[in-house]
């Protein structure tokens, strides 16, 4: 895609006022880097980072049915997600694979508000308004941004323009008056790190990133650093660690199959899923350490002790954090266990590696203590 067929956000001009580095992200025109990567990273681990994530999409599912409508196809339970919260979930094709990852939650009392990826989104909705049937509605939000702050002094930097967001707990979300216009706020993100997701009105995107910018715990953080710290957190990114291929169980993430819908097996795959998690996949997610040479990319070859090649990486780097080079990649079940020994091929050269627990940092959402 050239530069003259990408979109481009309401926050571009900011961007380049800024002196960020663009480049081309899920047909937009984002910012790689201001800074650089490795000092934007840990920016966002020690103080507060500011994400311009408004090239993802926004929608609303509302109506009576809107509920019954959605779970044909993702397999959590939204029946009984209480008012005011989230949660992560998985839009699955017939096949059980992932069409999308995203995040749905009742922030009012009209429906569900649901965040999809950018790449994705037109097809995600696409899909949404062939296949809701009923009284549901789809409404695209395309007159909204999305900015996330994410860091251990977000919710300090965030409690000064409205004290109520400091008793939110990870996953809680709520539609209030925020910098006087009317926001979807979730205490949530992408880092691994405590923070807010805020969606305004596009209007006033720019004021609303510039008024949190004037706090000096805060600073602007490109999709460089993004991406290395979710892949420190451990967590998928679609299109590489995911895709309509992969199930749930394959991707490790089985945790978004909420036990009431594995019983009713009412939703989209349910058939392909059952039987893996009742027999085992053919491959599963790992993490994994790459012990020497240069980091392992997406498309590095994974090999057993033998030189057999048994696998793909799918996300790799350095980690910031850790001082060492991490990956996200596939293998079957056998070589799957923690401390297991394998090899990464990298520029025709076989490194050392081992599988190792995710998230590899560990994530720091706030979670309200028990009552």
């Amino acid at each position: 895609m050239t530069d003259e067929t990408l979109k481009t956000t309401v926050l571009n001009a900011a961007h380049r006022a800024l002196g960020a580095r663009m480049v081309g992200f899920g047909g937009y025109d984002m910012p790689v880097q201001y800074e650089g990567v490795l000092a934007e990273h840990r920016w966002t681990r020690e103080h507060a980072g500011l994400f311009d994530v408004s090239h993802m999409g926004q929608c609303k599912i509302t109506g009576a049915d809107a509920i019954d409508q959605f779970q044909r196809f993702v397999p959590g339970d939204y029946q009984v997600l209480k008012s005011g919260r989230q949660k992560y979930s998985l839009l699955l094709n017939q096949q059980g694979g992932i069409i999308d990852d995203l995040m749905a939650g009742k922030p009012d009392h009209d429906g569900l508000f649901v965040v999809v990826n950018a790449g994705n989104k037109d097809e995600d909705f696409a899909f949404w308004a062939e296949h809701l049937s009923g009284d549901a509605v789809l409404t695209v939000l395309d007159d909204r941004a999305l900015i996330a702050i994410q860091g251990p002094e977000a919710a300090e930097v965030m409690a000064k323009h409205e004290p109520v967001l400091a008793e939110f707990g990870f996953m809680d979300c709520a539609r209030l008056m925020l910098f006087g216009v009317d926001c979807y706020v979730s205490r949530s993100g992408y880092t691994g790190e405590d923070g807010y997701e805020i969606s305004v009105p596009a209007a006033d995107a720019e004021r609303v990133w510039n008024t949190i910018l004037e706090d000096s715990r805060v600073k602007p953080i490109g999709l460089g650093a993004r991406d290395s710290l979710r892949l420190e957190a451990g967590l998928p990114l679609h299109g590489h660690d995911i895709d309509p291929g992969t199930s749930p169980v394959e991707g490790a993430l089985t945790f978004a199959l909420s036990k009431s819908r594995k019983d009713a097996a009412d939703f989209n795959g349910a058939e392909r899923i059952l039987k893996e998690l009742a027999d085992g996949p053919s491959r599963v997610r790992v993490g994994l350490s790459v012990k020497e040479g240069a980091p392992a990319r997406e498309g590095a070859e994974i090999a057993d002790l033998d030189g057999n090649v048994i696998g793909k990486v799918t996300s790799g780097g350095p980690s910031p954090t850790l001082g060492r080079n991490i990956a996200m990649g596939y293998v079957p079940p056998a070589h799957g266990a923690l401390g297991t020994e394998l090899k990464v091929i990298v520029r025709g050269k076989a490194a050392a590696a081992e599988v190792i627990d995710m998230p590899f940092v560990a994530q720091r959402y706030y979670r309200k203590p028990k009552a």
